[in-house]
């Protein structure tokens, strides 16, 4: 089955399993979370936090909202509490199509998210914008003519500056229709009143770029701006503990979790009188 794939070096979905302590890694990926650990020993609640806001997002568009569709890109290995598992578990005939550029996630995926009535995996790259929206998987799933739950969880941060992510970022935006809901978390590159945790970040940047090939802690003005015009929801762009936490009061903090950022915004719908000239 890997036949065709390297697994001799790590990769980012697999190093987010083992994060996340799942079994679908090799040798190499576990070989280089131990070097993550050794640099930051509490990553793993970074992964597992970006795991619960995806799950606090994805319940409150389907329970809360009524959004019946996602695209859900840079989905990763789909390990527990995956978006199609939270939303099936509250609505089963909501449409998810999760979009990532590994074979390894693509094959994975293929067998365990085997509903094709309502789930699709489509292997395409967050870099091609275009092509993921006329894949033909994403269309048989995803109707543009309704709102739709964009799902941008931990992706972002993995694209390098002359690869633009903020216009991949306005492509996707652009594609929506009025009513759909943006979610975001990345990395953030904690302020200059951080300055030593701010030092350790730069360092974890460089490790991650020579062994994954990318990784970037970007400016909260960045990250931000990736919402574009899009109305974002209270509490705003916050640190994952601090997302809609389920028990109010009882945050827990932890220095890893100032190193990113997440947020959700919602795309206005059109001005009766702009409907009315188009």
């Amino acid at each position: 089955m890997f036949a065709d794939i390297d697994v001799s070096k790590p990769n980012i979905a697999r190093v987010y399993d083992a994060l996340l302590g799942g079994k679908d890694n090799f040798a190499a990926d576990r070989e280089f979370v131990a070097k993550i650990l050794q640099q930051a020993p509490r990553a793993p609640l970074w992964a597992k936090g970006n795991r619960a806001f995806l799950r606090r997002v994805v319940r409150h568009l389907v329970g809360d909202v009524g959004i019946s569709q996602f695209l859900d890109i840079g989905s990763g290995l789909p390990t527990q509490g995956n978006v199609s598992e939270v939303a099936h578990d509250l609505d089963p005939t909501v449409h998810v199509v999760h979009v990532d550029n590994d074979p390894v996630v693509f094959t994975h995926s293929k067998a365990l998210l085997a509903d094709a009535r309502t789930t699709e995996i489509v292997l395409a790259d967050v870099r091609d914008p275009a092509g993921i929206l006329a894949d033909p998987g994403v269309r048989a799933l995803i109707d543009f003519d309704r709102p739709v739950g964009l799902l941008l969880f931990a992706i972002l941060h993995h694209i390098e500056d002359h690869e633009n992510p903020g216009w991949i970022a306005t492509q996707l935006r652009d594609a929506m229709p009025p009513g759909s809901y943006l979610a975001i978390s990345s990395f953030r590159m904690p302020g200059p009143e951080a300055a030593e945790l701010r030092a350790a970040t730069i360092e974890g940047e460089r490790l991650l770029a020579g062994h994954l090939g990318s990784g970037r802690w970007r400016e909260d003005e960045e990250i931000l701006a990736w919402f574009g015009d899009w109305e974002l929801l209270e509490p705003g762009l916050v640190s994952m503990p601090d997302w809609r936490p389920p028990i109010r009061g009882r945050v827990r903090h932890d220095e890893v979790y100032h190193s990113s950022l997440c947020g959700l915004a919602r795309k206005k719908a059109l001005l009766p009188e702009l409907v009315r000239q188009v």
